[in-house]
């Protein structure tokens, strides 16, 4: 057995990696599948893109790397976290589109739960802030206005999962989740690790449609020999930043890592018992070994390398996302331009639903280059605002952050996020840190690797950014920020106010 197949299904593409015993990448394959924006704030997949996308890619990279299907000693699967999908327990048919966790079309049945006192329940049983990012509200909505899914669901004909358990499902048939991704669905307990009866209660969830939880290393079942012409054992799954913090070796508490991707996620271990948040950050499972859970506290950012993709996209004013590092480097400074990227809403430690995206500080000496350095800085406030209310809650120092996602290979950013931060940002050699955490808890379960210190001791830094700027500049920074922030905040007015 010579190499372990990572699927790190996200959200706008399915990629399927093998790596070999040195924990080193052997192959990639990639696909983007079609993003569905139906009305505006709302995103949605739909359930079959995912499956064929992910499979495709995990047939294409055994193929390309010439690979005999029996050297593969596992498969680990990452994925997307909070997307929710359902579908037929019979046929293994969607029931529809998947309501991906960027989809703010259930702010409102949030709205109505806070005012009705609940947050404070939520918080408690899940660690996480009541919002519409989690898959409870996501469920809650499809159960209602999906023709006929309310009834077929109390017939127990309807299974619902989490990205995972539709992949695990489509490939072994059996219906089951980790602690991690069930974690972020706001239907289970972290403290008492099971599915919550009151929460089932309070989003009027029937039990019979959730997955059996099992631990993120183990082996779950066999994937069907049709799909690579022999059987493989699934055996490590986890919510894709709880992979990457994984694959980041930040297996002791306090240790930091960083994910620069479509949003950016700042993960802290915080030992083998549930974290509170003062500062409105998520408690969450990090992951399960055995009978041993780790738990992180999390901050979460919408919009990271997604406000480059708007540049691109949205502007036109780059043509691939790779450009706008020169771009921003063409200016010295952003010339006081400020951008707050709340195309969606801001995470952590606002959860505002009603903010959006705000320019402020442009005079006529404002050029395209200044927006897109304003667009790269504001990837790095954002992280700086998660890291001020992860040290305030965990009250231990935090000696460096190890970054990783598409975004980290962005000097300028990685420079700019060191100065902010003050502490030193850590790139390492493998960036592809979310497939090798789903690789390691897989490798782990079948003793291709033989224990967490062997896989830490392979962890290597590329090149690590020394902060360079005085505290007060870093704070009268920080505050121009909160200013501009405050100007994005509450913008839109619900309809029903």
């Amino acid at each position: 057995m010579r190499y372990i197949l990572a699927l790190d299904q996200g959200t706008t593409s399915s990629r399927a990696i093998l790596f070999d015993r040195q924990g080193q990448v052997v192959r990639i394959a990639q696909q983007e599948y079609p993003q569905h924006f139906p009305r505006p704030g709302w995103v949605e997949h739909d359930p079959l893109d995912i499956w064929h996308s992910q499979l495709a890619c995990a047939r294409d990279v055994l193929r390309a790397a010439g690979v005999d299907v029996a050297d593969v000693a596992a498969i680990g699967i990452a994925n997307q976290r909070e997307t929710t999908v359902v579908w037929d327990r019979h046929t293994g048919e969607p029931l529809c589109h998947a309501i991906v966790w960027q989809d703010r079309r259930t702010a409102e049945l949030c709205d109505d739960l806070r005012a009705a006192g609940k947050a404070p329940l939520i918080q408690r049983k899940t660690g996480l802030e009541l919002d519409a990012y989690f898959s409870a509200t996501k469920l809650q909505w499809l159960l209602t206005n999906v023709p006929g899914a309310r009834t077929r669901a109390e017939r127990g004909d309807l299974a619902f999962g989490t990205v995972d358990s539709w992949l695990t499902y489509k490939l072994t048939g059996r219906h089951v989740t980790d602690t991690s991704n069930a974690a972020r669905t706001m239907l289970f307990n972290i403290n008492s690790l099971r599915w919550d009866p009151e929460l089932l209660a309070l989003f009027d969830v029937p039990a019979s449609m959730l997955p059996e939880v099992v631990p993120s290393s183990g082996i779950v079942a066999e994937a069907d020999p049709a799909w690579f012409g022999r059987a493989i054992p699934i055996a490590g799954i986890a919510g894709d930043q709880q992979a990457a913090t994984f694959g980041q070796a930040c297996h002791a508490r306090g240790m930091v890592k960083n994910t620069y991707g479509t949003g950016c996620f700042m993960l802290m271990h915080a030992g083998a018992v549930p974290p509170a948040s003062h500062n409105r950050l998520l408690a969450t499972v990090g992951w399960t070994i055995g009978n041993h859970t780790d738990y992180l506290l999390e901050g979460s950012v919408f919009m990271g390398g997604a406000t480059v993709q708007w540049l691109r996209d949205g502007l036109g004013i780059i043509k691939q996302s790779s450009d706008v590092e020169a771009l921003a480097l063409s200016v010295p400074d952003s010339g006081g331009v400020m951008l707050v990227p709340a195309f969606v809403g801001l995470g952590a430690p606002h959860w505002d639903a009603y903010a959006r995206g705000t320019i402020v500080g442009m005079t006529r000496g404002t050029t395209a280059a200044h927006i897109a350095r304003a667009a790269v800085e504001a990837i790095a406030y954002q992280s700086a605002e998660l890291l001020a209310a992860m040290q305030k809650d965990a009250d231990c120092a935090v000696h460096e952050v190890r970054a990783d996602g598409g975004a980290a290979r962005n000097d300028l950013l990685m420079q700019f996020q060191a100065d902010l931060l003050g502490v030193p940002v850590v790139r390492p050699q493998v960036t592809e840190t979310t497939a090798l955490g789903a690789a390691c808890l897989a490798g782990l379960a079948v003793g291709f690797w033989s224990s967490r210190e062997e896989i830490a001791a392979r962890w290597r830094s590329e090149r690590r950014f020394e902060p360079q700027l005085p505290a007060a500049r870093r704070d009268e920074m920080m505050a121009r920020w909160a200013r501009a922030v405050a100007h994005a905040r509450a913008w839109v007015v619900p309809e029903h106010h």
